[in-house]
């Protein structure tokens, strides 16, 4: 059965539901929920955050008894696997007597991918599926890259001037953009699992790559990675510090190489940072198998706040999804100037990396450039 003009209104709905939890899910997807009886919601739901409740469950509850022969309208497949922290939703849907439950798209993890359809169709329930699923796929854009591939979704973002310039000669960066886009960058920063820098951005700001919005307390910090094949950053780094607001604190990770000696290493995590030892590529950390690593530990997003030569290894590495571009109108000049993307240029222009979906406006005094990028995988 085809999804009607009204399944599309519902599930309008449910997308507009499952966006709420943008940010707090993580590792799970975004999913919103609509119960309808007789042509009237009865209940509705979305997935706040990992570990509580899902959607399916949380609208059931609201409709109570009235979802007794009524449709539910899920964003994405329900679940019906054990591993997990919260129960399986296949079997609540079942036991409430629901006539109908319309699906926007499968779930591309393979513990569920057309099994959880398959056990509600098997109950005797009429299961619509593919209502509106462009949307959903949209929406959890990062969880289904995460599931299918085995990477996490990379956003590589950089703030430079309007010739491409991201610091001094000397390393001067602060302020390149203004405070608008600053801001910009801190919500960027709230919606990802993890942001990744070079030692020598650790080195020459002192970052603390926290989240930091005014307003709520922000839920969650993303988890701070530091590549750093020799282990230079010193232990009094703002990176090895407690996070200065409250909510939870993924820490903070450095990758290196096996040449560091395991004494170094100790130091770290004797101070409570996790060090992770990785394959080494032209005596750097391998970008390529720290992501591959982070996505294993359920990191389904990297924020890239690199330098230059950290953002040349992620494009050369064919992993980034979408490139971020705070652009400043200022010119700085200086082929000694650190440039956006490192390294030596190609050759010849048909190396260049395509942008594709690219598109531009105005944050502030700056201009914002987001664009996406093809995969090499």
């Amino acid at each position: 059965m085809k999804p009607s003009l009204l399944d599309h209104r519902y599930m309008a709905l449910a997308l507009r539901l499952a966006a709420k939890g943008q940010g707090q899910t993580s590792p799970n997807p975004m999913v919103g929920a609509v119960v309808v009886r007789g042509g009237r919601i009865v209940g509705t739901g979305y997935h706040r955050r990992a570990g509580e409740p899902h959607a399916e469950v949380l609208a059931l509850k609201a409709a109570g008894s009235r979802s007794q022969g009524a449709t539910l309208y899920v964003t994405l497949e329900p679940c019906c696997h054990d591993r997990k922290r919260t129960p399986p939703c296949v079997p609540a849907l079942i036991a409430s007597d629901l006539r109908r439950v319309v699906v926007a798209m499968r779930d591309p993890n393979p513990k569920v991918s057309g099994k959880g359809i398959g056990l509600l169709r098997r109950a005797g329930l009429d299961v619509t599926v593919d209502c509106l699923r462009d949307e959903a796929e949209r929406l959890n854009a990062i969880y289904c890259h995460w599931r299918r591939t085995g990477y996490p979704f990379v956003v590589l973002k950089a703030a430079m001037t309007l010739d491409g310039k991201i610091a001094t000669a000397g390393g001067a960066s602060q302020w390149i953009t203004g405070r608008e886009a600053r801001r910009h960058a801190h919500r960027l920063r709230s919606q990802m699992d993890a942001i990744l820098v070079g030692a020598n951005t650790v080195l020459q700001d002192d970052p603390r790559l926290t989240v930091r919005l005014a307003g709520p307390t922000q839920r969650r910090q993303p988890l701070r990675v530091i590549l750093d094949s020799r282990l230079r950053i010193p232990l009094t780094a703002r990176v090895f510090s407690p996070r200065t607001r409250s909510g939870a604190d993924m820490g903070t990770l450095v990758a290196t190489t096996p040449l560091v000696p395991k004494s170094r290493r100790q130091r770290l995590t004797q101070k409570g940072v996790s060090v992770l030892v990785l394959p080494s590529l032209n005596k750097q950390v391998s970008l390529r198998a720290c992501l591959r690593r982070l996505a294993q530990q359920d990191i389904s997003s990297v924020l890239i706040e690199g330098g230059s030569r950290v953002n040349a290894s992620a494009l050369q590495s064919g992993l980034v999804n979408r490139l971020v571009l705070y652009v400043a109108p200022l010119l700085l000049g200086g082929q000694d100037a650190k440039s956006v993307i490192g390294g030596e240029s190609p050759a010849h222009l048909t190396q260049a990396i395509p942008l594709s979906n690219w598109h531009v406006r105005r944050i502030g005094r700056d201009l914002l450039i987001e664009a996406t990028l093809l995969q090499k995988q």
